[in-house]
């Protein structure tokens, strides 16, 4: 089969897509030409990246592997991406089988993979929809199936936030959703580093400069201020190979010294005031 008759209809191979690009970064095989050449450009000035990458897809296991162990029930994955192993909800799912989860994304390669892997898993869903739009996605009636608002639930955004950019408003979408979020619910998010190496910068806004795959990298500062509204638990917004609460130490991929696309990662939760 040849790699245009594997891209499903509604993709265009001329394009970049960030799902693809980390899919690639992962060692997938969905990915065509244009997004290894993104990974590649970013690869040749920082040869780490697919660490980070691994380091990002640990980061989010071992999140919601402990919240799940604190008693959360309900998960929304936000810019789910190709689905890879081990999934969210087989993770959560081996705490507790109740667990719910709903993945959302708007890229199509995506929703088709979702469509395989759900088949045949009661309690979670897919839906093609974009986290830019909160709105639809709070009303999907499939939501509203799965999810019980009144009670406390996780919310995704890992790797995602940092193709949103500031006309698109992510701090008023994270607010759409915490608004919905009950006491005791967490935000568990990851964010590219404007303190990233400025050659990463560089390559990467380059090489996707007007698609969806364009990252906008956020200081700081920045970041920690899409957390208002939720209390930072430990260790705080940190660089994500540095982040850990579950005893999968030896999981951490090994990286020498900063890596030169920095991404940090954190998990906010709802307090009982907010």
């Amino acid at each position: 089969m040849t790699e245009l008759e594997r891209v499903p209809p509604g993709v265009d191979p001329s394009v970049p897509s960030s799902a693809r690009v980390y899919d690639y970064l992962l060692g997938g095989k969905d990915n065509v030409a244009v997004d290894r050449e993104v990974a590649d450009r970013l690869l040749a000035v920082a040869p780490d990246t697919r660490l980070v990458a691994r380091a990002n897809r640990r980061f989010q296991v071992s999140a919601v592997r402990h919240l799940a162990e604190q008693g959360v029930r309900q998960f929304i994955d936000l810019g789910t991406g190709i689905p890879t192993a081990p999934s969210i909800h087989g993770t959560v799912r081996e705490v507790d089988p109740a667990c719910r989860v709903v993945y959302v994304d708007n890229d199509p390669v995506v929703r088709l993979h979702v469509e395989v892997l759900l088949a045949d898993s009661p309690g979670v869903v897919g839906i093609h929809a974009d986290l830019r739009r909160p709105a639809e996605v709070l009303a999907d009636p499939r939501v509203g199936d799965l999810i019980d608002f009144d009670r406390p639930l996780c919310v995704l955004m890992v790797g995602v936030l940092h193709y949103v950019m500031d006309e698109e408003d992510p701090a008023g979408i994270i607010a759409a959703f915490r608004r919905r979020m009950a006491p005791g619910s967490h935000l568990v998010l990851t964010h590219g580093m404007a303190e990233s190496a400025p050659e990463v910068i560089a390559q990467l806004t380059k090489a996707t400069m007007g698609t969806s795959a364009q990252p906008r990298f956020r200081t700081r500062p920045e970041v920690l201020a899409l957390f208002d509204g939720f209390e930072l638990i430990d260790p705080g917004l940190v660089p994500i190979q540095d982040w850990s609460l579950a005893q999968d130490d030896a999981e951490i991929p090994l990286l020498d010294g900063t890596p030169g696309l920095l991404i940090e990662g954190g998990v906010g939760r709802v307090a009982a005031t907010s």
